[in-house]
């Protein structure tokens, strides 16, 4: 028996001021780096020593993971960095202010690009591209981990955390763009053989 721990990064710069973000490499906000250390102090509670760590390539995620294990007292962890983990890429939406491009494009259409499976904004992934980097890496090296280390962590984002959770949990296409996943909120999978047996939300 091993456990995952999932966690979207917390709010950053962007996330606050309602900006598309994906791939560009933004700060934390006051909020966000609060979220992380709180999610640290919450995972300590419980008792859990993280043995394995990884993030993605941007800064948001590999700061909220330091910032998780700083509060966890495991500050001298390294995180195993991969561009795999990054967020969805949304390419010429990227920077842009989500209410605003509502407007000038129409809320059913700016819905399709956010919400649907495999409808990709311009120039961008959609949610099924995301899904088809992130599982490869998933399955190759951090269900690999679970089998060898008692406590994984993963610090990622909302669409390549969306992918991970539609494996381990068997959500459906349909199913899975409704799926939220809160900023700086940890989910705690027990695994076994690299299956989930368990799942909590580790709520303030």
């Amino acid at each position: 028996m091993s456990t995952l721990i999932l966690i979207r990064h917390g709010q950053s710069v962007w996330n606050q001021e309602n900006l598309f973000t994906g791939w560009v490499d933004v700060e934390l906000s006051d909020q966000g780096r609060a979220e992380a250390t709180a999610a640290g102090e919450r995972l300590k509670a419980l008792g859990l020593h993280v043995d394995k760590a990884f993030t993605s390539g941007l800064r948001r995620a590999q700061n909220t993971g330091r910032l998780v294990l700083e509060a966890m007292g495991q500050g001298d962890l390294d995180q195993e960095v991969a561009w795999q983990l990054n967020e969805r890429y949304y390419g010429a939406l990227a920077g842009r202010n989500k209410k605003q491009t509502a407007e000038e494009f129409g809320e059913e259409q700016v819905h399709i690009w956010r919400r649907s499976f495999d409808v990709r904004p311009p120039a961008g992934e959609s949610l099924k591209d995301t899904l088809d980097r992130v599982l490869p890496f998933f399955n190759d090296h951090i269900i690999p981990a679970t089998k060898t280390f008692d406590t994984v962590l993963v610090s990622a984002h909302g669409n390549s955390l969306r992918a991970i959770v539609k494996e381990l949990d068997g959500i459906s296409d349909d199913d899975i763009p409704g799926m939220e996943i809160a900023t700086g909120v940890p989910l705690i999978y027990t695994m076994e053989d690299g299956k989930p047996t368990k799942k909590e939300i580790c709520e303030a």
